[in-house]
This record gives C-alpha cells, sequence and structure tokens, in this order.
C-alpha cells in the first residue's frame, strides 16, 4: 500500500476517534481500570502494509483506552498451529489471535479457547446482524455457543461471461446441467479459448472448487453421528462429473493461475474467489495476468475496461440441492486464566467491530476481506473502498455477491453439528490428490475412492 494512502487512512481514523468520542459521545470506549494491562494480539495478516493499518487501529484503540496495550505479532498462517502448540505448553498463549476459522475450530476442540467470553460477544454484539453461514462454521458441537467470532471472509462463485451466454442464449451457470453445456459450447482449442477452469492440482483451490459440486449432490464426508460416508453413490457422480468438467479446462493440471485465460478473453468461466474483483475492475490489479509469462500459448493482451461490466458471477450450484462455498476468518480467544486480559481482549474485538474501525480493516483487501455483519455490506463508507474497486460494480451488485455468505457450506457441519475430523482431512489435502489422480493420472474413480477412504480412516485413527 502507498504511503499516501496509509496517511490518508490514519488521517480517517483520527478523525473518526473524535467522532467517536465527541460527536458521537461515546465515552464508553476509555479504559478506566486502575492497573494497565497488556494483551498479546496474533494476527495472519503478515504484509507490512496490513501490519501498518492494524497498528494504527491498535493506536486509536489505545488512545481510547490508555490502560491497554495490545502487542501485534504477525504469525505465518501455515504456522500457526504449530506456534500456538509451543506458546501452549510455555503457558504463553497470546490473549486473542485472528485466524482461518478452520483453525479456530481446531483449537477449540483441543479445549484451549475461551468458549464462553466468545459466545457472550457474539450475542452482545447481536446475533441477528451476522450473516448465518459463518457463524454456522464456527457453532460448536453443543450448538448455541462458539469457538470464536467470524470477522472477515470471501465468497466463491463461477465467474462468467455473461455477455458470451447471452449471446449464444445459454442459462447462467447455476446448475450442474447449465454449467456443463456452457463448458462443452465455450470448448474451443483451435481457438486457444477454453470451456472452464477448475483445479486439477492436489492443492487448496482444487478442494475449494469441488466442496459445492460436491455438497449441491447432497455428498457428504460424515454423517450427522460422525460416521465416515465418504464413499456413497452421490459422491461418485460429483467426482464423475468434476472429471467431465475438467476436460474444458486449459491444457495440463492446472490451478487458480490460469485465470489469466479468462482476463485475456480466452475462457468463459472460472471458480474463483472474490479476491478476483480488483482484477476484473482495475488495471494495476490485473497486470500479472495480463502476459504471456505464465503460459506458452497466451501471447498478453490489453486490459479491457468493460470486462467487470461483461461479467456475472454464480455463488449457488444447485443439482440435487443448492450450495455455496466461501471461506471465514475470525477472532478467537485462548483461555488466559487471567479476567483483566480477558475483558481487555473482549474490548478489543468490539471496537474492531465498530464500523470505522471494521470497514478500515476490510478495505486492506477489497473482495478479498468481505464483511459478516449485514449492515456493512451496504454502508457507503465501505462501498467507497480506497482503490475504487467496489464502484465499478455498485452497490447492488455488491450486496448481492456478499450475501452468498448466508449460504456457504462445509464438510465440517452435518445437520448442525460440528465434525472436527473433516477439518483434519482438509488440512491433509486428501480430496484434492484423490482427484489429481483422476483427472491427470487417469485412475479410475471406484480406485480413487477407495485409496482416499483409506487415508480418511487414517486421520480418524
Amino acid at each position: 500500500m502507498k504511503k499516501g494512502m496509509v496517511c490518508m487512512m490514519i488521517l480517517a481514523l483520527l478523525i473518526a476517534a473524535s467522532a467517536m468520542v465527541f460527536a458521537q459521545g461515546q465515552q464508553e470506549m476509555v479504559q478506566k481500570t486502575s492497573e494497565p494491562v497488556t494483551i498479546d494480539f496474533w494476527t495472519t495478516e503478515t504484509q507490512s502494509d496490513r501490519m501498518a493499518t492494524i497498528q494504527v487501529l491498535i493506536d486509536t484503540f489505545t488512545t481510547l483506552n490508555p490502560n491497554i496495550k495490545v502487542n501485534l505479532i504477525p504469525v505465518d498462517e501455515n504456522n500457526l498451529v504449530t506456534q500456538a502448540q509451543t506458546a501452549y505448553a510455555a503457558k504463553s498463549l497470546p490473549a486473542m489471535f485472528e485466524g482461518p476459522a478452520e483453525t479456530a475450530v481446531s483449537f477449540g476442540t483441543q479445549g484451549i479457547l475461551d468458549i464462553g467470553t466468545t459466545t457472550k460477544l457474539v450475542e452482545k454484539i447481536g446475533k441477528d446482524r451476522f450473516y448465518s453461514g459463518p457463524l454456522k462454521v464456527l457453532e460448536t458441537t453443543g450448538k448455541g455457543s462458539y469457538y470464536a467470532l467470524p470477522y472477515h471472509g470471501w465468497i466463491q462463485g463461477i465467474w462468467y461471461r455473461s455477455d458470451w451466454f447471452k449471446e449464444a442464449g445459454l442459462n447462467p451457470p447455476t446448475t450442474w446441467d447449465d454449467i456443463l453445456k456452457a463448458a462443452k459450447y465455450f470448448y474451443k482449442p483451435e481457438k486457444n479459448q477454453y470451456g472452464i477452469l477448475v483445479g486439477t492440482l492436489p492443492e487448496a483451490y482444487t478442494e475449494q472448487c469441488f466442496t459445492p459440486i460436491a455438497m449441491s449432490n447432497g455428498a457428504a464426508l460424515f454423517d450427522g453421528k460422525k460416521n465416515l460416508v465418504f464413499n456413497s453413490p452421490q459422491m461418485k457422480q460429483a467426482i464423475e462429473f468434476y472429471a467431465e468438467l475438467a476436460k474444458y479446462n486449459p491444457p495440463g493440471p492446472q490451478t487458480w493461475r490460469a485465470r489469466d485465460y479468462y482476463l485475456q478473453g480466452k475462457m468463459a468461466m472460472f471458480f474463483y474467489s472474490t479476491y478476483i474483483m480488483d482484477d476484473l475492475a482495475l488495471q494495476e490489479a490485473a497486470k500479472g495476468s495480463l502476459t504471456g509469462d505464465n503460459f506458452k500459448d497466451l501471447a498478453g493482451a490489453d486490459f479491457d475496461p468493460e470486462l467487470v461490466n461483461k461479467t456475472g458471477v454464480s455463488t449457488i450450484i444447485t443439482h440435487t440441492s443448492s450450495a455455496g462455498y466461501g471461506t471465514v476468518v475470525a477472532f478467537g480467544l485462548f483461555d488466559q486464566g487471567d479476567p483483566a486480559k480477558t475483558a481487555a481482549a473482549q474490548k478489543f474485538i468490539e471496537y474492531l467491530y465498530t464500523p470505522n474501525a471494521y470497514i478500515t480493516f476490510l478495505h486492506m483487501a477489497p473482495g478479498g476481506m468481505n464483511p459478516m455483519l449485514k449492515e456493512i455490506a451496504t454502508n457507503t463508507r465501505f462501498q467507497n473502498d480506497p482503490s475504487g474497486t467496489f464502484k465499478r460494480y455498485g452497490t447492488e451488485k455488491m450486496a448481492q455477491i456478499i450475501s452468498g455468505l448466508e449460504n456457504i457450506e462445509t464438510f465440517s457441519i452435518v445437520d448442525g453439528n460440528r465434525i472436527e475430523a473433516a477439518s483434519e482431512i482438509t488440512a491433509k489435502q486428501i480430496i484434492p490428490q484423490m482427484l489429481y489422480k483422476v483427472t491427470q493420472e487417469h485412475m479410475q474413480v471406484d480406485d480413487a475412492m477407495a485409496w482416499a477412504e483409506t487415508e480418511m480412516r487414517k486421520v480418524m485413527k
């Protein structure tokens, strides 16, 4: 982030802080405890510009609460679990952390989170203010309580050339039949044009593409009693359908990088999260996908300023049922055994949900960080992000995209019950490895499923 932008944020925050204290009369934000309290805050937003923005938020909070000190500590997302285990053994866990919901659930099942305080915070902020999907992701097995608080996240969808679809007389890609029909129709490899992009490498992107397809067919990893039911007819059908879609991919095993084909006008549709929004709308963001550096059959192309208007997005896939997919990043409270630190962390989290602080945080990654509180999606200041991305979409389209959070689902929740083992299966990347075997190594689906089931049972043990 450019220094000028950071300065503008600092100025805006100072004005906002003054407004909270004086204009709005929010004097309750001032800490009145007699003894100073220091808390540690682990964040997975380790980029220097994001760290700078979060530090500004901390500085504003500590100005309003002079007896609370917050130490900001960056932790790589891939190392979050290891560092927490080490800190737990040393009895030096931080008061709070920001990280993936699945990781928060894992911490919760290990008994190291303060679920009681977290649940009270959700209730104080207002359960009805949150999108329901993210809350379900973080709900404990017993229901009515929460491992962590949802803060931001992204929604996945099929982004597609709505102008091509309209010209061809095709329906938007929302059902299995319509997705496959369009993938076939637009697949013209002789013209270096491809129908769709689904992940086929053994990595997270592949599972992200596959999950809503499987769930839209009623496929699951576990039933509500935590029995493994992966090897089912519904799952086999989903794998076979996914393998069929992969035939209309660009050549070779593919990952998210093949979005370049779409931005260069060589692809009809692709699975991607809302992180793609600025690439579609802004030339500066798109430039990395407009070269010929990443694929030998792409020569590069000029930025199309109208591409954002020619693009539609389907956040729900329907077959025997409907399903959406997204990821949630949460705030969790580690059990401190110290009421003063717990109270300080609670107060800090409440501050981070106030509109000015919340929107400043979300604007670190427009499109990639979407609000978990429904009223923020249509907030005028939220819509006016520093990069100008959201203006290119408009309030109505932005609200429609973000509302996809209501419908996000995961293999980790069945009939409202949390299945912790599903998170471990995701961490081991068993499903994307299986899909790689089917789509790239041409293993028979039955054999690949048998391999995956064996690996899943190893994780369960």
